[in-house]
């Protein structure tokens, strides 16, 4: 009795399938949208709307980040070997270098580092502001008309200024419009730093054109729903052309910045440097890990 309880855990394991472990499924990032989604509805609709909204997006952020914090959750999924191959009818097949500590190749093999994001995306700002300046001077005879006009897209006391007031310098306008310009450009360049790796071929086309005039489209749409006397002041053509200079500088900028090595093969909590102890287990008994 005492052989055969000893060969049957023996045989259980060596036909114990192979497994992979992946990341648990969680509902947390589809809240977290949802909540989004309600924030900006309610500027059209109802605050208590984006009240909500915000309620939803807070207990999607916490969820979320309950669930890769300090270690990522992770469920066991049994690999089960196809029926029939795979078959091709190629005679070479391209194969991409795969590290041996990983299941599968991660792309873009390289991606930019974030600085260099916030040098795009600061470069395009001035690219931007100086197109905008030179359309107050020629169209308008004062730089200050395009500061106030992009303070007024969220200063509500905008409305209450005379056009004589546009052509004006006002301190608090001007400092609305500098941290506006700043947050939107480190924002937008950020975004190009991560996905122009991504578009191998032209990616200064899709970033210095196809994406300004796609997002002057959008902002043409949804202005003249939010604020239609703002809008009614505003060149488009000039916007476009502020837009795509932007795109261009902090596309040239980015690109030539030198890619790093990605790491999404390594544990979010190795990557966001979290220190935690007794998340990690010893490689050696008595070693700690620093």
């Amino acid at each position: 009795m005492a052989m055969q309880e000893i060969i049957e855990p023996m045989e259980e394991t060596a036909e114990r399938q192979p497994e992979v472990a992946l990341p648990a499924p969680t509902a947390w990032p589809l809240v977290l949208a949802f909540g989004f989604t309600l924030v900006f509805s309610g500027l059209l609709t109802s605050a208590s709307i984006s009240v909500l909204g915000a309620v939803l997006l807070i207990a999607g952020c916490v969820g979320w980040f309950r669930d890769i914090l300090p270690r990522e959750r992770e469920e066991v999924v049994p690999v089960v070997a196809g029926e029939e191959p795979a078959m091709t009818t190629r005679r070479v097949v391209e194969r991409l270098p795969v590290a041996p500590d990983q299941l599968r190749a991660w792309l873009p093999l390289r991606t930019h580092p974030i600085s260099a994001g916030v040098k795009g995306g600061l470069a395009g700002s001035v690219a931007m502001a100086v197109l905008a300046c030179l359309y107050g001077l020629l169209k308008a005879g004062s730089i200050w008309y395009p500061i106030n006009l992009l303070a007024g897209s969220i200063y509500a006391e905008w409305e209450k200024l005379t056009p004589s007031d546009l052509y004006q310098f006002h301190p608090g306008t001007f400092a609305i419009a500098l941290f506006l310009h700043l947050v939107i450009s480190t924002a937008v360049g950020l975004l190009y730093g991560a996905m122009l790796p991504m578009f191998s071929r032209h990616p200064i086309l899709l970033g210095g054109l196809i994406a300004p005039v796609l997002w002057s489209g959008l902002e043409y749409t949804l202005l003249g729903l939010l604020n239609p006397v703002l809008e009614s002041h505003i060149d488009w053509l000039w916007f476009m052309a502020s837009q795509v200079a932007f795109g261009v500088v902090a596309g040239l900028v980015v690109v030539r910045q030198p890619r790093k090595v990605t790491r999404e093969n390594i544990s979010f909590t190795l990557r966001a440097g979290i220190e935690a102890p007794g998340t990690f287990p010893h490689d050696h008994p008595g070693e700690e890990r620093r």
